[in-house]
């Protein structure tokens, strides 16, 4: 690891020890994660001990789902199911990956995140509920307020809040896992540890996944915090990676215009 990768793993072990941070996160989706970076993102993650989630591109994205499989992810989250049907197609594609055996290594959860998705979530639980299905569900909070037309900002309102609060009594009851995702910052903490009081088995930023009880640490804004300067190191460690990659062929391209310019000229 270089300097940036070795100061994110001790940030990491901090989290983990101080906060319980439990994982880190990348998507397919939203992110566009590159292969190359998820598994420089693996080795970093696997140095603090800490699991790995990755949201996949869609419900039946298989070669996603292989490519996690492979890799050994811990966590796998389908974006955008807004129905019944979506999810029972995500739970297809699953147990067509993974085996029975396999599948009790991995936390397979959807994402609720638009306005159609919780009108329809008591249909959608129901239908992963059963056996062989999934694990529960991540409440995206950044698109679900997009999908109402509020604000980003709005993410840690109280109509949000009132909205996500009768899902996490229906994923409590269903003794599926609840996520809250979105946005997530230190503005955020009266939120969680409003939902808490329902049910939250875990939060998470962009890149950082907390045990749902450490919302009702005294100092997790501090912890949001390393979350935030763990991103920040990891998006300057990428964009250091894919600079040296550009520059490898810039000689080789600067010799090829010269040469190219000269016989171009000779052929007039």
């Amino acid at each position: 690891m270089n300097s940036l990768e070795k100061q994110m793993s001790q940030i990491l072990v901090e989290l983990r020890n101080e906060f319980g941070a439990l994982a880190t996160k990348a998507e397919f989706e939203a992110e566009g994660t590159r292969i190359d970076e998820l598994l420089r993102l693996i080795d970093i993650t696997r140095s603090a001990d800490l699991k790995i989630t990755v949201k996949i591109g869609g419900c039946e994205a298989i070669r996603d789902l292989l490519e996690a499989k492979q890799i050994g992810v811990d966590f796998i989250v389908a974006p955008m199911v807004e129905s019944a049907y979506a999810a029972s197609k995500f739970v297809q594609a699953k147990n067509l990956v993974y085996d029975k055996d396999e599948q009790s290594e991995v936390d397979f959860l959807c994402n609720l995140e638009t306005d159609l998705g919780v009108a329809n979530a008591e249909q959608i639980l129901t239908s992963i509920s059963e056996e062989n299905g999934l694990d529960g569900l991540v409440f995206g909070r950044v698109d679900y307020v997009g999908s109402l037309k509020l604000a980003r900002s709005e993410v840690d309102s109280r109509e949000v809040l009132e909205h996500v609060l009768p899902v996490a009594e229906m994923i409590k009851n269903k003794n599926l896992n609840l996520v809250v995702g979105g946005g997530v910052s230190s503005n955020s903490i009266d939120f969680l540890r409003e939902v808490s009081k329902v049910h939250l088995t875990r939060f998470e930023t962009r890149k950082i996944v907390f045990q749902g009880d450490s919302i009702n640490n005294v100092d997790i804004a501090n912890g949001l915090l390393k979350a935030v300067h763990f991103e920040l190191l990891w998006l300057l460690n990428k964009r250091a990676y894919y600079g040296r990659i550009q520059k490898e062929d810039e000689k080789r391209i600067q010799m090829l215009e010269s040469r190219w310019n000269i016989l171009k000229e000779g052929a007039q």
